[in-house]
């Protein structure tokens, strides 16, 4: 339909442009005419006026008839009689004033029929042209041959020449325009099309997006952005702000659209926004920038995500966790009081002492995990870090007795540790911390591994860093929740659903020890193939790196 729309508009335009062409060519060759008459009058050039009046009243005479007849209801062709009475008309005038130079005046129809038909109009005219010279000539007994009988045709062919070639060009422009304005138009439409989309997912999705101009201009935000921060202002500025632990106010230039403002980038920070108490909403808000095609800044986009609820259940989790530590920490510390009491006691035998004393180091370790617990829900909310009291001790030495505690549980279920790879070495660590690290790992791999397994422990070192391995033979991890391993009370989908009993914590406390440390932890495995724990301590801790 837009192709036929677009064809009949350019008829119709052609037939408007053939009318004024028509009225505009006669009118202008009626005033020539009347110029040149009343020049050659003055002169005295008009030697047969007869013939002159005859060829200036059909000039007229075309002049209204280009006026009263409609050429848009007549055939294309119907056009081109008017012009070519005209040369005739022109060819009387010449023959009143054989001298004047008259003919000149056939340039104008020639040009006019060459505009409208082209190069067929151009043979047209010149033929016409040139056939009445040869009359006129013919019926003139006085006429003698001259260079401007051959010259006028030829001129008059060469100006239909260069009118065809640039009406030609003209019309080519034109269609060109018509068609860069339609695909600008199609663009455009289709820019427009795509901008009420954008706009209505904007609107439609539940995270909140807000662009930033180079200059710190707000251009696009969406009504989810102006909900989540609970503003019709879209800017968040009169609500208060608060940092992750949702009692440290921010200031103003501290906000996270403000930061973006002024060019900073950040990834999933979280702001509470609002007074403590009903109705704040915690948001996790990422600024990234943004570049033009040539590679120069283009702004920035902020997105934010209300994560109030999950924040909310970590921190009932958290309160939970903390409540049930603390529980447990008042009859811990009185176990291993009174097992330090029962160890005191002279008559006890060989085989009751020994007993006892793994009692009180499992008690001990217990209530040291119970303190771990606290000082994670701690640092969740406050920021709190775990303290390490370094002092140069030999880690294989640490390794054994860990291998050690945990080699009754691996003989239940006749699963060998193979230490071979344990080498003497000694760094500054502390010696309660790395030993926990090295108990959750060597947990872990019993744990995980199958009956008759194997778990190799391993110790080296280099000029910088220490090297502790832990490999078992279980069943791997996924690579989906590789990532999530390090993660607090964290467990994988196999093991939730199976008898393996845990807290998710270990891995999380270890990392946490070992980046106290300025160390590294990390772990290659793949499903089916067990997995290798590797964890990197410095063997002279620095405080200041921490």
């Amino acid at each position: 339909m837009a192709l036929l729309s677009g064809g009949a508009r350019r008829v119709r335009d052609e037939e408007s442009t053939r009318d004024r062409t028509v009225l505009l060519n006669q009118f202008l060759l009626s005033g020539v005419t009347l110029v040149v008459t009343v020049v050659a009058l003055l002169l005295g050039e008009v030697l047969r006026p007869a013939s002159h009046i005859i060829g200036v009243a059909v000039i007229y005479l075309g002049a209204v008839a280009a006026v009263l007849i409609p050429w848009t209801r007549l055939p294309h062709w119907a056009a081109g009689i008017l012009p070519i009475i005209d040369i005739v008309a022109i060819g009387f005038i010449r023959e009143s004033a054989p001298t004047a130079g008259l003919g000149l005046l056939w340039a104008f129809p020639a040009m006019w029929i060459a505009s409208v038909y082209g190069f067929i109009g151009v043979i047209a005219s010149t033929a016409a042209t040139t056939a009445m010279l040869i009359v006129l000539t013919a019926l003139d007994p006085a006429a003698r041959l001259t260079a401007s009988l051959f010259l006028l045709p030829i001129l008059i062919a060469a100006l239909g020449v260069l009118v065809a070639i640039y009406t030609r060009r003209s019309h080519v422009q034109r269609e060109l325009l018509e068609k860069q304005s339609a695909y600008l138009k199609r663009s455009v439409d289709r820019a427009r099309r795509q901008e009420a989309v954008v706009t209505e997912v904007l609107d439609a999705v539940d995270f909140g997006v807000t662009r930033i101009t180079r200059s710190g201009d707000l251009v696009l935000t969406n009504e989810a952005h102006a909900r989540l921060q609970g503003s019709s202002t879209w800017s968040g500025e009169d609500i208060p702000a608060f940092a992750a632990d949702g009692t440290t106010r921010l200031d103003a230039d501290e906000a996270p659209l403000a930061r973006a403002r002024r060019g900073e980038t950040f990834e999933n920070e979280l702001v509470w926004y609002g007074m403590p108490g009903e109705g704040r909403r915690a948001l996790i808000v990422t600024a990234r920038r943004l570049t033009d095609l040539d590679g120069s800044p283009a702004g920035a986009i902020v997105i934010s995500r209300d994560v109030t609820n999950e924040e909310q259940a970590l921190r009932a989790r958290e309160d939970l966790v903390a409540s049930v530590s603390h529980e447990l920490r008042t009859p811990l510390t009185s176990i291993v009081g009174y097992l330090e009491l029962a160890l005191d006691a002279p008559e006890l035998s060989p085989q009751t002492r020994r007993d006892l004393e793994v009692a009180e180091r499992n008690a001990g370790r217990l209530l040291e995990l119970v303190a771990d617990i606290l000082v994670v829900s701690a640092s969740s909310r406050q920021g709190v870090r775990l303290l390490v009291h370094p002092e140069r001790v030999d880690l294989s030495q640490i390794l054994a007795a860990a291998v050690e505690s945990i080699g009754p549980r691996a003989a239940e279920r006749h699963i060998t540790i193979d230490t071979s790879e344990v080498r003497p070495v000694s760094a500054s660590v502390d010696p309660h911390r790395i030993r926990q690290v090295v108990d959750n790992l060597l947990s872990n791999a019993v744990k995980y591994n199958h009956d008759g397994g194997v778990v190799r422990a391993g110790l080296s070192s280099d000029d910088t860093d220490a090297w502790i391995t832990v490999a078992d033979e279980g069943p791997g991890i996924s690579v989906d929740e590789q990532p999530h391993l390090f993660e607090r009370f964290f467990r994988s989908d196999s093991v939730r659903n199976s008898t393996t009993h845990g807290s998710g914590l270990g891995l999380a406390i270890s990392r946490d020890i070992v980046h106290a440390h300025n160390g590294e932890i990390f772990v290659h495995t793949r499903p089916g193939a067990g997995a290798a724990f590797t964890v990197r301590l410095p063997i002279t801790f620095q405080e200041e790196t921490r």
